[in-house]
C-alpha cells in the first residue's frame, strides 16, 4: 500500500514537473526535480519499513517490483504533465502531489510510533526540511 501511495505522490510530481516545463516554468520545474529527486532517493527506505517492522525479507524480485510502483509513475506523469497545461491543472497536480505525500507521511509516522523512536524521527523531520529550504536556496541563487 505504500508502495502505492507513493507511486500515486510520483505521479503527481510528474505531472507537475510536466506541466510547468511545458508552461515555460523552467526553474519551477528544475527546483521540482531536484527536491523531487533529492526526497525520492529515500522513498525505497518508506516503502519497506513496514515490511522490517514485520521482520518480513522480501524477494529481489518483489523488491524490483515494488520500485517499479514506487517510482515509474513518476515519467509516466511527466509525460502526461507535458501535454495538460492550464493554471488549475498545475494547482490540482501540486495538490495531489501535497496529499499523497500526506498519506506516506502518516504511514511512516505509525512505523516510527511503533518502533518507538520519537527523538529521531522528529530530528529527521527538521533535517529533512531544512533540507528542503536549503535546496530551495541553491536553486533560488543559481539564478534557476
Amino acid at each position: 500500500m505504500i508502495a502505492i501511495g507513493i507511486g500515486l505522490h510520483n505521479f503527481a510530481e510528474g505531472l507537475a514537473i510536466g506541466n510547468s516545463a511545458a508552461k515555460g516554468e523552467i526553474s519551477l520545474a528544475v527546483l521540482l526535480v531536484i527536491g523531487f529527486g533529492l526526497h525520492n532517493a529515500t522513498e525505497g527506505f518508506g516503502i519497506v519499513a513496514p515490511l522490517a517492522a514485520e521482520n518480513v525479507r522480501p524477494s529481489w524480485s518483489s523488491l524490483v517490483l515494488l520500485g517499479l510502483i514506487g517510482g515509474g509513475p513518476t515519467f509516466v506523469g511527466t509525460l502526461v504533465g507535458q501535454h495538460l497545461v492550464n493554471d488549475a491543472l498545475s494547482i490540482a497536480f501540486l495538490g495531489l502531489a501535497a496529499g499523497s505525500i500526506l498519506y506516506v507521511i502518516i504511514e511512516l509516522l505509525a512505523v516510527a510510533r511503533r518502533a518507538a523512536m520519537k527523538v529521531v524521527t522528529t530530528w529527521m523531520l527538521l533535517l529533512g526540511l531544512l533540507l528542503g529550504f536549503a535546496t530551495n536556496a541553491v536553486v533560488t541563487a543559481a539564478g534557476v
